[in-house]
């Protein structure tokens, strides 16, 4: 092909791939046209652009290319080795392309588009599927991607865009955020079933002052809850070992290594007795979080008002 002189960036060849990527795309779809039809004015046609548009998109992507794409047959072009070369690349780039398009088009289905949810690793066993149960019985094709966390580390991720909604406490409260209280959900003490203390039912959090204490890892929310309800009650806890998972804790507690503040198991775990107490106020608020600001699509718009219609009775009873 002739090439003209254009006023137009141009790609050097120490060019970044940036630079190289911003000049190209736009140019790649024109090219595999008239690749596929090997005629200007059918590719025109049937692209729906005027011709000298496209005429002008292939001299400059081969200008920027710096390499002869096509030769001219009459009125009808063809393929040079080098253009034969990238147009396979080109093809496998459109085609991602435009399998990404419907991926992306697919989640915000209506009516199978996705949920991108987190949760608590303590909601896991009971209240998340009995909630997933319960939505699905009206919208049966919306498809959920499930992530297990900690409060913080699920915060984060809504804010990286990895998340559209989480389940958490204690419930957030930041000015990028928006948070609603939908359930509380009480604390007992769990003791070893030998312990002196597991003949009682009720206790008051200030006679557990000299235990050992088995708690979640520092940044989780229900230690930071344990911190602050001991310290409520006068005394800082004896921690023996921390970790991440509650019913984790719960079996160290059966294996006589400690007590823990804990909220009620999914299955009564033989081992252990679990204690009202009575002071303080042994509960954590159960909140539902989103990125301000975020315009939910149409499944996640749906949940949501599924979960806020959920208040007070979030938790299995």
């Amino acid at each position: 092909m002739v090439h003209q002189q254009s006023s137009e960036a141009r790609l050097s060849r120490t060019g970044d791939t940036e630079d190289i990527v911003t000049l190209l795309v736009p140019r790649l779809a024109h090219f595999a046209g008239v690749a596929r039809t090997e005629h200007v004015t059918r590719a025109a046609q049937e692209m729906n652009v005027p011709q000298s548009t496209l005429s002008r998109a292939l001299v400059r992507l081969e200008a920027d290319l710096g390499v002869d794409l096509f030769v001219r047959r009459g009125r009808t072009l063809a393929l040079t080795p080098a253009g034969h070369s990238f147009l396979g690349s080109v093809e496998r780039a459109l085609a991602e392309i435009e399998r990404a398009a419907e991926e992306v088009r697919a989640d915000v289905d209506p009516a199978t588009g996705k949920v991108a949810f987190g949760f608590l690793h303590t909601m896991g066993a009971e209240t998340v599927p009995g909630l997933l149960h319960a939505f699905r019985a009206d919208h049966p094709r919306v498809r959920f991607s499930l992530v297990q966390n900690y409060g913080e580390a699920m915060l984060e991720r809504l804010r990286a865009g990895e998340l559209d909604l989480c389940l958490t406490s204690p419930v957030p409260d930041a000015p990028d955020l928006v948070a609603r209280r939908l359930d509380e959900q009480k604390l007992r003490l769990v003791v070893p079933a030998d312990h002196p203390l597991a003949a009682r039912r009720r206790i008051r959090l200030a006679e557990a002052a000299d235990e050992n204490f088995v708690t979640l890892e520092p940044g989780y929310g229900l230690r930071r809850i344990t911190d602050d309800l001991c310290g409520e009650a006068g005394f800082r806890p004896r921690v023996a070992f921390e970790g991440e998972e509650a019913e984790t804790l719960r079996g160290l507690v059966a294996a006589g290594l400690g007590v823990a503040l804990l909220p009620p198991p999914a299955v009564p775990r033989p081992g252990v007795v679990e204690l009202t107490v009575t002071a303080p106020r042994a509960a954590r608020e159960i909140g539902v979080a989103w990125l301000a600001g975020r315009t939910d699509t149409p499944p996640v718009a749906a949940f949501k008002k599924f979960l806020l219609s959920r208040r007070g009775h979030l938790l299995p009873d």
